[in-house]
C-alpha cells in the first residue's frame, strides 16, 4: 500500500463516519484525562516533579553510550544475559534464538510496545511458536487481528458488546452476555492455562536503571509477574531511552507515570527485577532501531524523553476523535506523531498534521517534552524532504500570498463573510473542501470584527473630545 492510501485523513474517515462511535471514544478519553487533572492537583509538588523527571532524561540522554553500558555492566554481574539490537529484524532474531535455544513453542507476552513496534508476534508465529498476549486489552485485540489503538488502554476503541462478540466467537462464552465481570472471569481462566503451559516469557520494561542493572515493569493485572515467575526463560526487551542513573530517580518516574497515565496514584504492580530466577534464565534485548537517528536531531532528540504513559493520547482533540487506527503507527497519538515521521517521514508524513497546535499534550506532558512545538517542527522537515502532499503545499502558498498583503487579506475576509451568511451551503461543503466533513465554520457576526475596532476607537475618541 501506498504512503498515501494509508495516510491518517483517510484511515480516519471510516472512524468518524461512525459519529455516535467517535463520540463515545471522545468521552471515555477525556473521563481518563479528567481522572488524571484530579490526581495532578492532589500533588502539591507535582510541577516540581515535572521538572526533575525531564532533567533526569535530558541528562540520561546527554551521557546515554556511559549510561547502558554502565546498565550492561551491572546486569551482568546479577547473571542477566545483555543482547543488543540495531534494529528490529536484529531484536526479533535474538529473541528467536534464545527460543529457538530452549525448544520453546509456546510463549507468554505481557505488554510491551516495543515487541509491538518491532512486529515481534507475527515474526515468531512463522516459526510455529504460539504467541500470547497476557495483558487483557491486548489479548481481546490479539482475538480481533488487530494492533492496540493506545499503548496505555490497547482496547480502548472496543465496547463491552465487541469484546463479548469476540470472546463468544474465540471463547465460547453466551452469546450477547456483556457482563463485565462474566467477560473477565472468562478471560482469566483462558489465560491462566496459557500461563500453566508457557515455555518462556516476554516482557517490556518501563524503567531501567543504570546503576544497579535492574529494571522495572509496571502492571495494573500481574500477568507480567505470573509470565515471568513460571517458565524457565524471561526475555526483557527494552528500547534504549528507558534508562535512568539511580535507583533513587525511580520515585519521581513512579509518582508520575499512573497518575499521568490513568489517574491512578500508582500501578497495581510495580515489579522489579535484579536477576534470573534460581535454575531459569533472564534476557535483557537492548534496541536501537531508530533511536540513536532521534538522538542525532537537537529538534526532536527530546521527544525520547517519553515514559509511554499516553497522557498526551488522552487529552489530543484529534486522536480522541479519530481513533488510534487512523496513525497507522504501533505509537498514536501526538508523540507518535513526531517519532513516525523522524524514523520513516515518507511513511508517516501525514501524522504531523493530524495536529490542532493546541499545546494541550504539552501541558500534561510528564516529563515536559514541548511535544506541540516539536510537531510544528517536524511540519518543515516533511516540506523540506519533499514529503509534503502538493494540495498541501498549494494551500499553505495561496494562505502565504493572502497573509502578505493586508489589502488581499481584507478582501478575502470580506469575501468569506459574504459566502458564508449568503451562499447555498453546497457551494462551501463539498469535496473540495476537506477541511468541511464533519465540521461547519460559525455564522460570521455583523459588523465584522474590524469594523467593531473602528467604531470602539472612534467612541474611544469622542469620549476623550
Amino acid at each position: 500500500m501506498t504512503a498515501a492510501s494509508q495516510s491518517h485523513p483517510r484511515l480516519a474517515k471510516a472512524f468518524v463516519a461512525n459519529s455516535e462511535r467517535a463520540a463515545w471514544h471522545d468521552r471515555a478519553l477525556w473521563f481518563v484525562r479528567a481522572k488524571r487533572d484530579k490526581m495532578a492537583h492532589s500533588v502539591p509538588e507535582w510541577e516540581a516533579l515535572r521538572e526533575t523527571a525531564s532533567g533526569i532524561k535530558t541528562h540520561v540522554i546527554s551521557r546515554l553510550a556511559d549510561y547502558l553500558e554502565q546498565f550492561e555492566k551491572n546486569a551482568q554481574a546479577r547473571g542477566v544475559q545483555v543482547h543488543w539490537a540495531a534494529d528490529a529484524a536484529e531484536h526479533n532474531q535474538i529473541v528467536l534464538d534464545i527460543l529457538q535455544r530452549h525448544k520453546v513453542k509456546r510463549l507468554v507476552k505481557s505488554k510491551s510496545m516495543l515487541t509491538e513496534e518491532c512486529h515481534l508476534n507475527p515474526f515468531l508465529e512463522q516459526h510455529d511458536i504460539e504467541v500470547i498476549d497476557t495483558d487483557l486489552g491486548e489479548r481481546i485485540v490479539q482475538m480481533r487481528n488487530e494492533p492496540p489503538s493506545h499503548i496505555v488502554l490497547p482496547a480502548i476503541h472496543l465496547k463491552k458488546e465487541d469484546v463479548s462478540d469476540t470472546f463468544h466467537q474465540q471463547l465460547g462464552t453466551r452469546a450477547g452476555d456483556s457482563d463485565p465481570a462474566y467477560l473477565t472471569e472468562a478471560a482469566r481462566g483462558h489465560l491462566r492455562d496459557k500461563f500453566l503451559a508457557a515455555d518462556a516469557a516476554v516482557t517490556g520494561v518501563n524503567f531501567a536503571i543504570a546503576e544497579t542493572g535492574g529494571f522495572v515493569v509496571c502492571t495494573n493485572e500481574g500477568n507480567a509477574d505470573l509470565g515471568a515467575s513460571l517458565p524457565p526463560v524471561h526475555i526483557a526487551c527494552m528500547g534504549i531511552e528507558k534508562l535512568i542513573p539511580k535507583a533513587a530517580d525511580l520515585g519521581v518516574f513512579i509518582r508520575l507515570l499512573a497518575r499521568s497515565a490513568t489517574g491512578q496514584p500508582i500501578t497495581t504492580y510495580t515489579s522489579h527485577f535484579h536477576g534470573p530466577r534460581e535454575g531459569a534464565e533472564l534476557h535483557i534485548v537492548l534496541v536501537d532501531n531508530g533511536r540513536s537517528k532521534i538522538l542525532a536531531s537537537p529538534d526532536f532528540r527530546r521527544s525520547l524523553h517519553c515514559i509511554r504513559c499516553g497522557a498526551c493520547m488522552n487529552t489530543c482533540p484529534v486522536y480522541r476523535r479519530s481513533g488510534g487506527h487512523s496513525y497507522n503507527a504501533t505509537v498514536p497519538g501526538p508523540i507518535g506523531s513526531i517519532l513516525g515521521p523522524a524514523r520513516d517521514p515518507k511513511q508517516h508524513s501525514s501524522l504531523p498534521f493530524a495536529c490542532t497546535l493546541c499545546g494541550s499534550c504539552t501541558d500534561v506532558c510528564p516529563v515536559k517534552i514541548d511535544l506541540h512545538h516539536e510537531l510544528l517542527t517536524i511540519r518543515s522537515e516533511i516540506r523540506r524532504s519533499g514529503n509534503l502532499p502538493l494540495s498541501k503545499r498549494m494551500s499553505m502558498q495561496a494562505a502565504s500570498t493572502v497573509l502578505k498583503r493586508p489589502w488581499l487579506y481584507r478582501l478575502s475576509g470580506a469575501c468569506a463573510r459574504f459566502f458564508l451568511r449568503w451562499s447555498p451551503r453546497f457551494l462551501i461543503y463539498n469535496p473540495l473542501n476537506k477541511w468541511g466533513k464533519q465540521r461547519d465554520l460559525p455564522r460570521p457576526s455583523a459588523p465584522s470584527f474590524r469594523e467593531q475596532y473602528r467604531q470602539k476607537q472612534a467612541r474611544s475618541s469622542a469620549d476623550k473630545s
